[in-house]
């Protein structure tokens, strides 16, 4: 079978910056299906030499592991460009046929090939065609509509016949509200089938993402201690230390909810707090995922006032293609509740912001003080002994690892207790390069694996949670309600206060696990 990616909007940054130097590795690795080959299209006009010449250079600046000139060679073969317009319906068309001649030439090599090599192939010939959309998101919906008219969408699974598979891969943001969402959703599946489509999120694709799933499931240890009994709180961080640059204009219309909580931090929530699900398949996962969405307190004005903190960067204002007297938020920290059995009255906060103290993802599970201590008492009233309840810190990035602090005893004759470590770190472990998120996420699309992308329901259950928040800050966004911070730190004093009044502390450290396998006290 012939694989193909096709990328829309292949001379944008993600196309250089991600998605050549995924592919470029899998290839190495020798993990692509074969055959395959990549179509860009995008309007500049650029041939197939030309595009090959700008991505080596890219693909050198941004590959993750040392440029490899043999490798890149062959594997340039396998990139093609296609000059055209995607607002033009002509255009799609002539795209077709292009893609029909490739298959066709592609086709015919490989049996002249076989027959060389006095080979049988039995296996089904035909087409395995994947659609990536790394263009803007309002060009979205008419992109789609137009492969439908183009007859671009079909597919065929006949006995005796060829096979015909077409799949779509959508970056975010899917849409930028509830409604928004819906809609592309409905003309999406005007052409496509929902199994056909793959709503991506890179941060799903990286590996500490994923060894949630072997953490909780594969072990015995930490599932029966994953609930209300035994956790006081767990916060998910999403934290970028870069300000919003060049980006001020979209920031605009975007802001942090929308760019962050909508999507990443709500997709590791609710891998942190799913249930077990009956089979580790697409269906089965993106199941119980919708089921902890569903399942969070509705957004009242009062809770949201109550529960919600935003803040925003000094001098955000002066940012190009900012208002200068813009209240977008910048930095946003929530406390969510999920109403059922396994979670109920364990807050659950969510925090994110622009311009901090440095760039982590990290998801801390926060366990309860022991019920009682027979390490304080009356005969020891000057004991150095401090408790402290037990952390497990799931650090996402930038280095990637597992850290859980526990109580040991210093060695000497007087009973004295400290925080000590047990740390799990891919760098320490693995002498290879980890994968890039990008290169699990688009060897799934082309296997037709889902389990990491989002389901249409459950994006829009996350809109949901998101556009009450959203309307809310916008109904009452002023100088007040919206905490100033300096670039450089982890927010607004007011984030800091809002915690200790809950009698809990944020946790402000990182990196705890870094790339060179040096590791951090986790207090």
């Amino acid at each position: 079978m012939i694989n193909i990616l096709v990328i829309f909007g292949a001379s944008g940054d993600l196309t250089s910056r991600k998605l050549i130097p995924a592919l470029f590795q899998l290839f190495i690795k020798k993990e692509l299906p074969e055959p395959f080959f990549v179509v860009g299209v995008s309007r500049t006009p650029m041939t197939d030499q030309e595009w090959r010449t700008k991505l080596r250079s890219t693909t050198i600046e941004f590959n993750a592991t040392k440029f490899d000139n043999s490798s890149w060679n062959q594997f340039k073969k396998h990139i093609y460009y296609f000059p055209g317009n995607i607002q033009s319906l002509t255009m799609f068309k002539s795209l077709k046929q292009f893609l029909k001649d490739l298959e066709k030439n592609a086709t015919q090599k490989r049996t002249e090939e076989e027959q060389e090599e006095s080979k049988f192939n039995s296996s089904r010939k035909g087409t395995n065609c994947v659609y990536y959309l790394s263009i803007a998101p309002k060009l979205y919906a008419d992109t789609i509509t137009h492969l439908g008219n183009a007859g671009m969408t079909e597919e065929s699974t006949l006995l005796n016949q060829p096979i015909e598979l077409r799949k779509i891969i959508i970056e975010k943001p899917f849409g930028t509200s509830l409604s928004t969402a819906r809609e592309l959703n409905q003309r999406t599946h005007q052409v496509f089938r929902e199994d056909q489509v793959y709503r991506i999120d890179h941060y799903l694709g990286k590996e500490t993402v994923n060894n949630i799933f072997a953490l909780r499931f594969a072990n015995t240890i930490f599932e029966p201690i994953w609930n209300r009994n035994y956790i006081d709180h767990i916060q998910i961080t999403a934290n970028e230390a870069q300000t919003v640059g060049h980006r001020g204009a979209f920031y605009e219309t975007a802001g942090v909810l929308r760019d962050m909580f909508q999507n990443h931090l709500l997709q590791l929530l609710t891998i942190t707090t799913m249930e077990p699900p009956n089979r580790f398949d697409a269906q089965s996962v993106r199941d119980e995922k919708v089921k902890v969405l569903r399942s969070i307190r509705s957004m009242t004005p009062e809770y949201i006032y109550n529960n919600t903190i935003r803040g925003q960067y000094s001098h955000y204002r002066d940012e190009k293609g900012v208002d200068p007297h813009s209240n977008i938020a910048t930095f946003a920290a929530i406390k969510l509740y999920i109403d059922n059995w396994r979670w109920n009255n364990v807050p659950i906060y969510l925090r994110s912001g622009k311009g901090m103290s440095c760039q982590t993802t990290q998801i801390v599970i926060q366990y309860k003080e022991p019920p009682h201590s027979i390490f304080r008492s009356n005969r020891h009233p000057d004991s150095k002994i401090q408790l402290e309840a037990n952390r497990l810190l799931i650090q996402i990035q930038p280095s990637e690892g597992i850290k859980l602090g526990f109580m040991s005893k210093v060695p000497g004759t007087e009973m004295e207790l400290r925080n000590s470590n047990l740390t799990f770190s891919f760098h320490d472990h693995y002498s290879e390069e980890l994968p890039e998120a990008y290169q699990r996420l688009l060897l799934d699309a082309f296997s037709g694996d889902a389990s990491l992308f989002a389901r249409n329901d459950e994006v829009e259950a996350a809109w949901e949670i998101i556009d009450p928040i959203q309307h809310n800050w916008d109904k009452t966004a002023s100088s007040e309600a919206i905490h100033s911070y300096p670039v450089g730190f982890w927010g607004p004093d007011a984030s800091e206060k809002w915690m200790q009044n809950q009698g809990k502390q944020w946790f402000n450290l990182c990196p705890v696990i870094n790339s060179s396998g040096k590791q951090s006290p986790l207090h």
